[in-house]
């Protein structure tokens, strides 16, 4: 660890440029639902820049630290040796639920991203989630259509072909809130951070709906809102906020990376799979291999190879390599010499 803090001791033009790129976070004039009629608040933190700035805005709006539920959706399951994902998000989460005094639940596509994308003749793994009590749930998919994938899922905004954020991501949120029998009691809260910047099809959410997961009406009510409090920020606002609580921002960012996705994220540019290839070799290797098996590559005319070819490593990621594909995030939550990451305002390939 003392490594990691040496690197931002002494930085004073780095700090200089985080002055002038970033600036000071003011709290803007947009719609703020009446936080104090919800019995809880469930946050899906990525661990990202942008569910970290909705962390932090409820925090700056007063809402008590314990009153905040952070749900991570892990995208390789229960499966030790990852895939897709970045190795050290899951111990950067815990150690930011530490930090913050936060309650932290973790939940999953049994078999994850890998065994979602093998299925053959079968029909979608159950989910794994914990309840507010405690216990921890596997349950669902004995209903689930008998399928095959054996593709990646495709570059598009239509979930049924990019289908792993609905597979892994959406629809395990949305199980587990309609599984759990807290949730008929009282009012829910959900939030997530997805940003009008983003995209055309991230500008068309809603900035406050019911949640997918709602059933108000319902023999069994359920009462669930969804929203967004971020959807009209700027990236620059939402590195003010970081920026203000001096919160060490998750590897992605620091290997240069704009966007905490997985680390061999489907969108990748072709400098993020240069990158991949350079400090993940063993599962950008698999990926390649999985699509020759397949026939099918992830890019609809290159496979990541090529896309490798034509690219460039990050300039930072071998000097943060070890932040990024080690299991634990060996830095501290809060920086008092906080300084921009590499990835900010950088390549932010992602969902359109």
């Amino acid at each position: 660890m003392g490594r990691d803090l040496d690197i931002f001791e002494g930085m004073s033009e780095a700090s200089e440029a985080t002055e002038r790129l970033v600036g000071d976070f003011e709290m803007p004039n947009q719609f703020i639902p009446n936080l104090d009629e919800y019995s809880r608040i469930v946050l899906f933190h990525s661990g990202g820049k942008d569910s970290m700035s909705c962390m932090l805005y409820l925090l700056e709006l007063g809402i008590p630290a314990h009153r905040i539920e952070l749900h991570h959706h892990e995208v390789d399951g229960e499966n030790p040796e990852h895939l897709m994902d970045y190795p050290s998000t899951h111990n950067y989460m815990e150690k930011v639920a530490e930090a913050f005094g936060m309650p932290l639940y973790f939940s999953f596509r049994v078999g994850g991203f890998e065994r979602e994308m093998l299925r053959e003749n079968s029909g979608t793994a159950p989910i794994t989630f914990t309840r507010g009590d405690g216990t921890v749930v596997t349950m669902g998919g004995e209903r689930s259509k008998q399928s095959t994938r054996r593709k990646f899922p495709q570059v598009t905004a239509d979930l049924r072909t990019r289908w792993c954020s609905g597979v892994l991501k959406i629809d395990v949120g949305s199980r587990l809130l309609i599984n759990d029998p807290r949730f008929t009691d009282g009012k829910t809260l959900v939030i997530s951070g997805e940003r009008a910047e983003e995209s055309t099809n991230r500008a068309r959410y809603s900035e406050f709906e019911p949640h997918r997961a709602d059933n108000r009406d319902g023999r069994v009510p359920r009462w669930i809102d969804h929203w967004r409090p971020v959807h009209k920020w700027t990236e620059r606002q939402v590195w003010q906020l970081i920026k203000k609580w001096k919160v060490t921002p998750h590897a992605a960012y620091w290997i240069g990376a704009g966007r905490a996705s997985c680390l061999l994220c489907i969108f990748g540019s072709s400098n993020q799979w240069a990158t991949v290839r350079m400090i993940a070799p063993e599962q950008f290797m698999r990926v390649a291999n999985y699509e020759t098996e397949f026939g099918y590559t992830i890019h609809r005319s290159l496979s990541v190879i090529e896309q490798a070819d034509r690219g460039e490593p990050f300039e930072a990621a071998l000097r943060w390599k070890h932040l990024a594909m080690s299991k634990t995030f060996d830095m501290p939550i809060f920086t008092e010499n906080w300084i921009l990451p590499a990835g900010a305002f950088g390549e932010s390939c992602g969902p359109s």
